[in-house]
């Protein structure tokens, strides 16, 4: 099936710029490795680049159901292929919240994600001194991806768990990581703990959390 045959059936079609940012996408897998050998078939190959390539544009709203649906595999091999193709390409994932809402069903909860965000980073870059916090990295997807979680559990709304870490990409341990963090530092905007915590106790998690993750390879910030 030809790429712009599937971008008419994902409603892409008038999207010149992102049909072509899929064409050379799909250009550069084949230059680079042979996608068959992870499992990836031509037509599952086109699809994931459209959406990588809709990452890029982001007032594109990608219809990810469609996308797996066409796709011809089931969403949890569709989720792996895709952040198999993605590592290959050496592409980092772009999570956006409004594009989360729409896939699990929680647009309600945008606004309580980025007001979560928002208060997250400011309270852990004032935890820092100010030597590092120039380094500090908030655009991995795994905090948009956590953020999300907390706040749909905050609201006692379902989302799969498992689908949300294999959408953003990452690890068990380090969404676990980053949800500790996330929870010790903003547990009165996530609704978490009903206990207050000890800043010093918090700092000292935290501190014990980064170290564990050095420890296994991982660093999320």
């Amino acid at each position: 099936m030809d790429l712009s045959d599937i971008a008419r059936k994902l409603g892409l079609s008038e999207h010149k710029l992102l049909v072509r940012k899929a064409a050379e996408l799909r250009r550069l897998c084949d230059v680079q490795f042979d996608s068959s050998i992870i499992g990836v078939g031509e037509v599952c190959k086109a699809v994931i680049c459209l959406e990588i390539a809709a990452t890029r544009f982001g007032e594109v709203i990608f219809d990810r159901q469609k996308a797996v649906k066409l796709s011809g595999m089931s969403e949890k091999a569709y989720n792996r292929s895709f952040n198999s193709l993605q590592n290959g390409l050496n592409i980092k994932t772009k999570l956006d919240i409004r594009e989360l809402g729409i896939q699990f069903g929680c647009v309600r909860l945008i606004p309580f994600v980025k007001k979560g965000l928002s208060l997250y980073k400011d309270r852990f870059l004032a935890s820092l001194p100010s030597s590092r916090q120039a380094n500090a990295d908030f655009t991995r997807p795994v905090f948009t991806a956590v953020a999300f979680y907390l706040c749909a559990k905050k609201h006692k709304l379902k989302i799969d768990k498992v689908r949300l870490i294999e959408v953003c990409g990452t690890s068990e341990s380090e969404f676990s990581c980053v949800s500790t963090s996330m929870k010790d530092l903003c547990h009165d905007v996530f609704g978490i703990s009903s206990e207050k915590k000890d800043p010093k106790e918090v700092k000292g998690n935290r501190a014990f959390k980064l170290q564990a993750s050095k420890e296994n390879g991982e660093s999320w910030l």
